[in-house]
């Protein structure tokens, strides 16, 4: 309750000054000239101005206001390092039960989490680190800056959104966890490729840095193991000087991304190897693809080969055909076969291994190739190169490429016998499955009725995959893994029936394409395939296999902890599932391949630095009033404070108790009544007019 004075007046203040302006004047004159009675109308004037003024004696009836504190928790992935999360539980209930003593003191806690989110609304900012005191502004947003009493952040000091003014009208003070001078040792990365060429070498640049309490002594302690892996288990090991630069280099050997993890040994007394290790992902990309296609005598399918290939303007061909039939041995000198010299030396020996891929089209042993140059393509499919090679009936005869050096990296062995009827091409168990034919357009049938061929040359299987059948079921494409590299057979001439749509045709061109893309390694196309991603906060792996059964997936999270799943069959492939709330890297194995996957970034801001600190914070909290206090040494003690004094002080720290209220009830009264102006106007004017008289 209050007391107070307050005017309401009966007509505008300008016009009462005016009739008081006017008044006063009279009266002046009225004194000038020795008037009797002048006093007594100043009386009369002064008590008409109060009352048009109106005076009022007024009550207020006030309702006291709850001051605001609030409680900011990080509760970021830094904060798992070491007993920080204990540490952070025992200040929380320390500071919350101390805040609650006080009367007149609303306490509100937020969180905040990965995400940058509050944990009451749940909405997500990204990965951007610890956005702390964004969430500390947009709640205080909803508290009235009269009711602000100051904040207390809970935190290890790693905070990426710290502003250049306090967000907030009141003090913000600091509880840090963890302990001064803590040791870390982290792996930066300097310099990095987002993409490179397929066969083309590319290199990581990196930094090891050392932030030590004690500088380690002694042989070797300048020194750091860093490991380099990626793909299927493939490393590079190297002894790196403490805060220099260093790089691997390496070859890029397929098309998509390879993700490099880098990974450099703890240091003694570290705090923790979070951010000892760190991803990169690098996207490779062909140049063009270099293809050299050998065709043997002229046939209807030669010219649907060449116009295959030199329609995808990412394939470079050089197309080396072979134009006299083997029955026109007329002895004409091989130097006049051709209508140019063709450079058969330097493209079989001297600039081979250029080359991504190797066709073969019926070709007719004719002495053009010599064995040693046959024997040079051997060499590059063990050395990892692809050889693709369809036959026809030349391949059952003596004349066939079986009988030269290449047969030893054929998939099947001829019998001899040219099968000359009509059949459809079918897939085999085999080929449902394999990434190669699974999926191929059936022409809106569910098993594929696609467009008869005419010639099946009959062999034998010595190794590798049947794909597709033809007469009898009999093997009409196989597909086989020879040293480093792969070999495609196809035993019939007859797939450029496809191409003219004959009987509706077939998926020709989609077929000769994802063979392609197998025979040169696409990671695509894989029979056997590992993959793991996170989507909406799940863990997605995938496992492609030919083989029935499956290993089981072992999973180990981001702070280092195991996890056992079970591959189930998912329509045509293989997959398992597994809720992540960390955010890191993710590695899945099935024993012999490995997948990586990542929730947030690649290398998140909250691994960046993982020591606690008050640097980041420190100029913020000054300006607000605050201040800062380990919780190592002891939670500080609670205090309110009045507006304008320090709200910090060594061992304490202090909420303002702004003693805020609203009015609840309002009474007013007259100091003038009516009646009682009327009497003394009307009093001071008859007196002032009966002294006049006399």
């Amino acid at each position: 309750m209050a007391d107070s004075l307050s005017l309401a007046p009966m007509v505008p203040a300008a016009l009462i000054a005016v009739l008081a302006a006017v008044g006063l004047g009279l009266a002046g004159v009225a004194m000038v000239k020795g008037g009797g009675g002048w006093a007594l109308r100043v009386l009369a004037l002064a008590v008409l101005v109060a009352a048009l003024a109106n005076p009022l004696a007024v009550r207020e009836e006030h309702e006291p206001q709850r001051d605001v504190a609030l409680i900011a928790i990080d509760r970021t992935s830094s904060q798992g390092v070491g007993g920080r999360r204990a540490e952070t539980a025992a200040a929380l209930k320390s500071i919350s039960e101390g805040l609650a003593r006080f009367e007149g003191l609303e306490v509100r806690t937020i969180e905040i989490t990965d995400d940058g989110a509050l944990s009451t609304d749940g909405d997500a900012a990204g990965d951007k680190g610890t956005r702390l005191f964004g969430a500390l502004a947009q709640a205080a947003g909803e508290i009235p800056r009269k009711r602000f009493a100051g904040a207390v952040l809970i935190t290890d000091g790693q905070i990426h959104d710290v502003p250049a003014a306090p967000p907030v009208p009141g003090p913000v003070h600091v509880l840090l966890t963890g302990k001064p001078g803590e040791s870390d040792r982290r792996l930066v990365i300097e310099q990095t490729p987002g993409y490179g060429i397929v066969g083309k070498e590319v290199t990581i640049r990196y930094r090891v840095e050392d932030r030590r309490a004690e500088k380690a002594k002694g042989f070797g302690a300048n020194l750091a193991r860093v490991r380099m892996g990626y793909d299927d288990n493939q490393e590079r090991i190297a002894q790196t000087p403490v805060g220099k630069s260093d790089q691997f280099t390496f070859t890029l050997d397929h098309a998509g991304p390879t993700v490099v993890e880098l990974e450099v040994d703890a240091a003694p007394g570290e705090l923790s190897t979070l951010n000892n290790r760190t991803l990169i992902s690098i996207n490779g990309v062909r140049d063009r693809l270099r293809v050299l296609l050998v065709s043997g005598q002229p046939h209807a399918g030669e010219r649907t080969w060449r116009n295959l290939l030199k329609s995808d303007p990412s394939v470079d061909l050089i197309h080396f055909t072979i134009l006299r039939p083997p029955e026109k041995d007329d002895f004409t000198p091989l130097r006049e076969l051709a209508l140019i010299a063709f450079p058969i030396q330097e493209l079989f020996e001297t600039k081979l291994r250029e080359f991504d891929l190797i066709v073969f089209d019926r070709y007719v042993v004719r002495d053009v190739l010599p064995p040693s140059y046959l024997r040079n393509i051997v060499n590059f499919v063990n050395e990892g190169g692809a050889l693709l090679l369809a036959v026809g009936p030349e391949f059952a005869s003596l004349r066939s490429l079986y009988q030269t050096p290449l047969g030893k990296v054929m998939p099947a062995a001829p019998t001899g016998k040219v099968l000359e009827r009509g059949f459809r091409p079918r897939l085999t168990d085999i080929g449902y499955r394999h990434p190669v034919t699974a999926g191929l357009p059936r022409n809106g049938t569910k098993i594929p009725e696609w467009g008869r061929w005419f010639r099946h040359i009959e062999a034998v299987p010595k190794s590798g995959r049947v794909l597709m059948q033809g007469v009898d079921g009999k093997p009409l494409l196989l597909l086989q893994r020879v040293g480093k590299g792969r070999v495609a057979q196809i035993l019939s001439d007859h797939i450029w029936l496809w191409a003219r749509g004959f009987e509706g045709g077939g998926p020709q061109a989609e077929l000769l394409r994802r063979l392609a893309h197998w025979l040169i390694k696409e990671p695509d196309l894989e029979e056997e395939g590992l993959k793991a991603e996170i989507r909406d906060g799940r863990l997605i792996v995938r496992r492609r296999s030919l083989e029935e059964e499956t290993p089981e997936i072992t999973v180990t999270t981001p702070s280092g902890m195991t996890r056992t799943l079970s591959i189930e069959k998912d329509g045509g492939g293989r997959r398992a599932a597994l809720d992540v709330k960390e955010t890191g890297l993710y590695k899945v194995t099935d024993g012999t391949r490995t997948a990586l996957a990542t929730k947030g970034a690649l290398n998140p801001l909250e691994f960046q630095d993982l020591r606690a600190s008050a640097d980041r914070v420190l100029a913020v909290v000054k300006a607000s009033g605050g201040g800062i206090h380990w919780i190592a040494n002891g939670v500080p003690e609670l205090r309110r404070t009045r507006p304008g004094r320090d709200s910090a002080g060594r061992g304490w720290i202090g909420f303002i108790a702004n003693k805020s209220f609203v009015v609840s009830g309002l009474a007013q009264a007259p100091l003038l009544p009516g009646f009682l102006v009327l009497i003394l106007v009307m009093g001071g004017l008859m007196m002032a007019w009966y002294k006049e008289g006399r």
